[in-house]
């Protein structure tokens, strides 16, 4: 009977005359109610409203099975002599009065329970991808953050639970799972790695208030193998250099924030990038991505790269801030970009310093050259002339008391051949040097000098003398 007094509630051992519970639209609560070992077999119980008007929400007999009623489950455990009842998908208007109570002839033990339910961000779906990892993000009111927390998948009774009490942020690890509470910003992280289609379902993150209730989130987790995306890839670098990345992802993901992040144990993201426009590079850093929304096709560079930056990961970022891993980035240093930069740099700086060199003393030497060559041309020319003219008239040129001069045909050249160094040494003007002649040992006749070999000394040493006496001019 529902009609039952005061005083008589207060003999009841055990009895929690009134409970407050506060609940997250979309999330759900747990509510715990215990009852005397009296009552184990009795059915139980858990009505909305007024008692005396208390409608039932959900209602049952059975033991150790979890019955459902819409959103409503209860769950009878007779051995902690405690049943359960969980209310899910909430919403405002779930704001109200319930009880909680057991079925007797006579007076029903209760336990009145005052829930407020307020408006809060809860997670839906999460996607990931097969071979990659993921990282899932629950928020909380800083109320909640010495309370305990534990994550477990739905169909599973393995949960795992921050047991940590500090505020140090430390990591509980089972198996591919792990959860990290950081209750300084009110944020418990969910890393899955590794992920694979079995990791497909219903998911609970719990927090745990107290020993009469808890709230919690559910959310469905979707693995699927995309055909669209590298799961790996492997590149080189020298230390301390530079290399590029390119990373496809799936087109559902076009809107999304892309990042790429450096992975070292623990550290989920210990260094990273993100680029939330489309053809637009993110802000200048060791990271720097570029992000093709039209070719689904992030790309970028990583500047400095040393053997500790050894893995990256490219992914998306949903609006909630869960991030799936796409393609692993494995980069292989092969050695020091310093010395073989600074060899190639001395090796580039003695080339073009050679060529340099080179091109001056090729243009040294030709600016040299130029000169000399057009007056030894000058003078080639105005000797043969000079010859062919005076040699032509010679034949007919005689006279009393003038020396005999004889045609070039009649030279005798072996006696002349000795003769050079009576030739003059020092010409003042050009016009000595062409008409030198060379007097025969034997007689006073004159022969012009018509021989390539006494002319090619004649002309060397004009060009030396002209060179000596710094006279240039015709």
């Amino acid at each position: 009977m529902k009609i039952i007094l005061t005083f008589t509630l207060l003999m009841i051992p055990g009895v929690v005359i009134s409970m407050r519970v506060t609940g997250y639209s979309g999330g759900g609560v747990t509510i715990t109610c215990g009852y005397d070992e009296g009552y184990r077999a009795n059915e139980k119980y858990f009505c909305k409203g007024q008692w005396l008007t208390c409608t039932d929400q959900i209602k049952t007999k059975k033991k150790y099975k979890w019955i459902q009623q819409d959103r409503f489950s209860l769950y009878d455990d007779t051995t902690s002599r405690v049943f359960r009842v969980t209310i899910r998908d909430l919403s405002e208007q779930d704001s109200g009065i319930y009880y909680c109570g057991t079925e007797r002839d006579g007076l029903d033990p209760y336990t009145e329970v005052n829930l407020k339910v307020i408006t809060g961000q809860q997670i839906r779906s999460v996607r990931g991808y097969s071979g990659g990892n993921i990282i899932i993000n629950f928020k909380y009111e800083e109320k909640h953050k010495n309370h305990e927390k534990y994550v477990c998948k739905s169909a599973a009774d393995q949960c795992l639970t921050v047991i940590n009490t500090s505020r140090a942020a430390e990591w509980k690890h089972v198996g591919r799972f792990s959860v990290h509470d950081d209750r300084s910003a009110g944020l418990l992280r969910l890393f899955i790695r590794e992920l694979n289609e079995n990791d497909s379902g219903e998911y609970k993150i719990t927090v745990k208030v107290s020993e009469e209730y808890s709230f919690f989130s559910e959310f469905n987790l979707d693995i699927s193998d995309d055909d669209c995306c590298v799961k790996s890839i492997s590149l080189s670098a020298a230390a301390g250099g530079s290399v590029n990345i390119s990373c496809k992802y799936p087109q559902s993901h076009s809107r999304d924030v892309k990042f790429l992040c450096w992975r070292s144990g623990d550290d989920l993201c210990a260094e990273e990038t993100s680029v939330n426009q489309s053809r637009r590079w993110s802000p200048e850093g060791k990271i720097r991505l570029y992000d093709d929304r039209e070719e689904q096709l992030l790309t970028g560079s990583i500047s400095h790269v040393t053997e500790q930056h050894s893995e990256y990961w490219c992914g998306v970022q949903s609006d909630q801030g869960h991030k799936s891993f796409i393609t692993r980035v494995l980069i292989r240093v092969t050695g020091t970009s310093s010395s073989s930069s600074s060899s190639s740099s001395a090796a580039s700086f003695s080339s073009f310093q050679s060529s340099t060199s080179l091109a001056s003393l090729n243009t040294s030497s030709g600016s040299s050259l130029i000169i000399p060559l057009v007056l030894v041309l000058l003078v080639l020319i105005i000797a043969g002339l000079s010859l062919l003219f005076l040699c032509g008239d010679s034949s007919s040129q005689t006279g009393p008391g003038e020396h005999e001069v004889v045609s070039h045909t009649g030279c005798d050249y072996e006696e002349i051949k000795d003769t050079h160094k009576q030739l003059p040494t020092n010409p003042s003007v050009l016009s000595i040097c062409v008409y030198s002649t060379v007097q025969k040992d034997t007689g006073d006749s004159q022969c012009f000098i018509t021989s390539a070999e006494d002319l090619n000394y004649t002309v060397g040493n004009c060009l030396v003398n002209i060179r000596n006496n710094q006279d240039y001019s015709e």
